[in-house]
């Protein structure tokens, strides 16, 4: 058993397998609890999460993104835009319209942008978000202007109408696994590429490694799951609001990837999972909230600079058992070839 248990790790990846099944774990959400507020966090957590999963596709290239509110928009909007002109409420038509609309667009963008390095391509992103405001202000035919687009009509999926609560949160945790799934199966099967890159760009290329066809490939990805993301937000709030899509919200969505550890696609679930919940029970204490929250990210950072799964990942190999078929290493929770920072 452990020997079939080790071959599945090797060609999918430890740490894939968890995020998946963590993720679906999120379905029994709706038929446990009762709650609104319940349900309201459980919902923000997996828009977080699955946002969050473009920002850890680019750190594995060392890349840090400020446009996933700008997707997440084009996305959100695009699928706003279906329901209220066009009529469309199918739940896979629009699943779709969402990942492809961002990853159209991301692909001639990421064409002239990857080619920015640090502090250039940061401050690029971060434009991107706003120009993306602007053109949504300054059509308010198609766009709703600042008072957005309201009154999205309900999806369906196989002809089940997705209305009430439960309902919205068991189809942005099916989205979210698919997500988990494209995410997974992209930093795996790109997984020495994409190491090569964020070790040393220079030196990949001169190996021969096309980096920039890299790059867009993840670039493109990223855009299209920031996009699912937006189709979920729209979903809950059944508005496509400008004030959603906001430059700010892409600080939220690198701390969620950072905190939780670069080095496995864990870190953006449990990062997403423990900063979503802090800032709702934090907000009880109206004035103070920010500055927890804040001070929660700062203790995290200072004590586990590698992220909570990067950390967790370095103190079982100094200090915890071996897994039954060796001694247990980074490889298997984290991606192949990221790094671990102590």
């Amino acid at each position: 058993m452990w020997r079939r248990a080790r071959s599945i790790s090797n060609v999918v990846g430890l740490g894939e397998i968890l995020s998946v099944v963590v993720l679906a774990l999120a379905f029994v959400i709706p038929v446990a609890s009762d709650s609104p507020f319940t349900h309201s966090v459980a919902n923000q957590t997996l828009i977080a999460i699955t946002a969050t999963f473009s920002v850890y596709i680019m750190l594995r290239m060392d890349l840090l993104t400020f446009a996933v509110p700008a997707f997440m928009g084009l996305g959100g909007y695009a699928v706003a835009l279906a329901g209220l002109r066009g009529g469309v409420t199918d739940a896979v038509a629009l699943t779709v319209l969402s990942f492809a609309v961002p990853a159209l667009v991301a692909l001639p963008l990421g064409a002239l942008i990857l080619r920015l390095r640090g502090v250039y391509f940061v401050l690029v992103t971060f434009v991107l978000t706003e120009i993306l405001l602007l053109v949504i202000f300054e059509t308010p035919g198609l766009t709703g202007g600042s008072n957005g687009l309201v009154g999205m009509p309900p999806i369906d999926l196989f002809g089940l109408s997705i209305a009430d609560n439960r309902q919205v949160l068991a189809f942005a945790a099916g989205i979210t696994v698919l997500a988990a799934i494209i995410t997974a199966a992209l930093t795996r099967y790109y997984r020495q590429h994409f190491a090569s890159i964020e070790e040393n760009e220079v030196l990949a290329q001169s190996l021969g490694l096309v980096v920039w066809r890299y790059k867009v490939i993840g670039f493109v990805v990223a855009a299209g799951l920031s996009g699912m993301a937006g189709f979920l937000l729209v979903n809950m709030l059944l508005t496509a609001h400008p004030t959603s899509f906001s430059p700010i919200s892409s600080v939220n969505y690198i701390a969620y990837a950072i905190v939780g550890g670069r080095s496995s696609i864990l870190g953006p679930i449990i990062g997403s999972t423990l900063l979503v919940w802090a800032a709702n029970i934090f907000s009880i204490q109206g004035e103070y909230s920010q500055g927890l929250f804040g001070l929660l990210i700062m203790i995290c950072v200072t004590l586990a600079k590698g992220g909570i799964v990067g950390t967790a990942i370095l103190l079982w190999e100094r200090y915890g058992p071996a897994w039954p078929w060796g001694a247990a290493r980074a490889s298997g929770l984290a991606a192949d070839g990221a790094r671990v920072r102590p």
